[in-house]
């Protein structure tokens, strides 16, 4: 771009077409060059590419590599996929976060076997129809699976872009992220856009990372990144801040009889949902409480032990944790087997489930917020 484009510049100015051009025989040179060797990009099927980027939506690549190969082994295709039990699904996900997305993927699947006989369809619009799959999500499967020049922008692209122009917009805002998309679509290579789309990730994966991580000096760009030239990479992206993190305080229970701990399952909504978890309390309650709480769900108690308090971090809400755990008579007079479970009490008494250690490892999908937890029963 050869100090074509000025810090002063209209934001509109900056995202000429004309001046992205300069960029694609480059990126891709060094992309074919210098690409990582991954799973998902070894036989990029329609199927295999939706369920990695799904995967790889805010969750690291190293991370996602065994899960995928683990994912692709149980449910090969799309109508395993719509067919698993929801238990098994998570299972299969635990450990990876955000579950939200592996129920959606199941909702995509049996609407792709209802609507599109199992076959992901190849059409941008009728992707977007499909729960969970947003502009990213069916510009890389477009692109990388069906050859389409659809642009594919997450956040690493806006980041690349962003520096590349020094471009000072709020890169949170829908309309700065659909106007990058419509400029980087107009310089697709039409024989390589998937290629192009994954140099995009690539680059901002790798070499321009965030803030002062940026690795500049091996970027195949340098010489047409504005950021750079100003002195200003570590200043952009420019994002609005994000708002601070809800803490909750939570008292985990782990009931111990027999063996045997006590689970319970979430509700069918909101966070976490349908999966399996140790009984809880809002707030952080004394040791007095949690035996008249035991009491109420039909429990004797044998003793009481105070576990270590634990920590996670969720998007948007921290879950501050302290623990108790609660020893029971081996009197079989649990909530499974007792009419302890009235449904009438605001709030209802769980249903509550019995689970050996090996058991949390095989049958139940529990999320790794009660890892602590899991450890301590297990050990």
């Amino acid at each position: 771009m050869k100090n074509v484009l000025k810090k002063d510049m209209k934001p509109d100015m900056l995202l000429k077409t004309e001046q992205l051009h300069e960029i694609v025989h480059p990126l891709l040179r060094w992309y074919h060059n210098q690409a990582r060797i991954l799973p998902w990009r070894e036989d990029p099927t329609p199927y295999r590419v939706w369920i990695s980027e799904i995967m790889l939506q805010q969750t690291r690549v190293e991370a996602v590599k065994p899960y995928f190969e683990r994912f692709l082994t149980a449910l090969p295709t799309i109508k395993d996929l719509a067919d698993v039990p929801l238990d098994s699904l998570l299972k299969l996900w635990e450990g990876l976060g955000y579950y939200t997305r592996a129920r959606n993927l199941q909702k995509a699947a049996q609407q792709i076997v209802a609507c599109f006989g199992g076959t992901m369809p190849n059409d941008y619009n009728d992707l977007l129809s499909l729960p969970g799959v947003g502009r990213y999500t069916a510009g890389a499967i477009s692109s990388i699976a069906f050859g389409q020049t659809r642009a594919a922008v997450d956040g690493n692209v806006l980041r690349v872009i962003s520096r590349i122009l020094a471009y000072h917009e709020d890169i949170m805002s829908a309309k700065v992220k659909l106007a990058i998309e419509q400029k980087l679509e107009n310089i697709l290579p039409a024989a390589q856009a998937g290629d192009f789309n994954q140099a995009l990730m690539e680059l901002g994966a790798m070499i321009c990372l965030p803030k002062t991580a940026a690795k500049c000096p091996l970027c195949p760009l340098k010489q047409l990144c504005l950021a750079m030239a100003q002195n200003i990479v570590p200043d952009l992206p420019v994002k609005k801040a994000k708002k601070a993190r809800r803490i909750e305080k939570r008292t985990i229970l782990l009931f111990v009889e027999s063996g045997r701990t006590a689970l319970m399952r979430r509700p069918a909504a909101g966070l976490l949902a349908s999966m399996w978890e140790f009984p809880n309390l809002d707030g952080h309650v004394s040791e007095k409480s949690v035996l008249q709480y035991a009491r109420s769900l039909g429990l004797t108690v044998k003793s009481i032990t105070i576990l270590p308090i634990a920590k996670h971090v969720f998007s948007h809400v921290e879950w501050h944790m302290i623990g108790y755990q609660i020893n029971l008579n081996p009197a079989r007079n649990i909530a499974e087997t007792k009419a302890a479970y009235d449904t009438t009490q605001v709030p209802p008494l769980p249903q509550l489930h019995w689970a050996a250690k090996n058991e949390l490892h095989t049958d139940y999908a529990i999320p790794t917020a009660f890892k602590a937890y899991i450890d301590i029963f297990t050990k």
